[in-house]
């Protein structure tokens, strides 16, 4: 008993253009033919077909799939890999889900890591800018540390002072409200270390951070903020070298 092309592929539940490939990459013998020239495929054929058919259905690949031969032996080793694979994009597919449930559940910007974004609903536009900036320099250490500040932050009179400040605002208000934001610049600092440490595990480093923070930070806020914001940068330097 011999099949044709046609009739292999049909058994096997694939399409003549499937097996003729098979045959070009190597996958599939090429059969017999008969006296008249056309291929006559057998029951090893099929079965070749059939196993091809079911590891590719499965997810393993054709180069792996000729990787293994014609042996008969089961390919654990194959399709362990293969689990691995899928068990690893089951898990981010997991964690994607679960942040787009969290975005769509709290109507989030998308910007933003989902955990990060929950915690910006109290913040200017121009820090929640800053935010965007800093996710993409600070790492994962630097980030985690970052959410945990900004959900346990209060906000005080100062910071709404600060986001609301004119661009040509005189040097006694920005002396008399840099005094302000500075306590509170210090007491965020000692209940979370982390936020500096951490900066050492960023990708790039702190000098990166600090570049591209320094860099964003003359773009989105006005003249005078920028000023009370290095008024403020330059005093908590000095106390660390105290």
């Amino acid at each position: 008993m011999a099949w044709s092309t046609r009739q292999v592929a049909e058994l096997a539940g694939t399409t003549v253009k499937a097996v003729r490939h098979y045959h070009k990459v190597g996958l599939l013998d090429e059969p017999e033919r008969d006296t008249n020239g056309y291929k006559r495929y057998g029951v090893p054929h099929l079965v070749r077909l059939l196993r091809i058919r079911r590891l590719s259905d499965l997810g393993v690949s054709l180069p792996q799939i000729a990787a293994m031969g014609d042996a008969d032996e089961h390919p654990q080793e194959a399709l362990r890999l293969l689990d691995a694979e899928l068990a690893a994009a089951v898990d981010r597919i997991q964690r994607v889900r679960a942040e787009l449930a969290l975005i769509l559940r709290e109507s989030l910007p998308t910007d933003l890591p989902a955990d990060l974004a929950a915690t910006v609903g109290n913040f200017s536009e121009a820090d929640r800018q800053m935010m965007v900036v800093y996710s993409r320099v600070a790492g994962p250490a630097g980030l985690d540390a970052y959410r945990r500040m900004l959900t346990e932050y209060e906000h005080t009179r100062a910071d709404i002072e600060f986001d609301q400040l004119p661009a040509d605002a005189d040097e006694d208000t920005r002396r008399e409200l840099t005094a302000r934001l500075l306590p509170h610049a210090i007491d965020i600092l000692g209940k979370h270390p982390d936020l500096r440490s951490a900066q050492d595990q960023a990708p790039g480093g702190t000098r990166r951070i600090a570049h591209t923070l320094g860099t964003a930070m003359t773009e989105i806020y006005n003249e005078a903020q920028v000023d009370i914001l290095t008024r403020i940068g330059k005093e908590l330097r000095q106390r660390d070298q105290k």
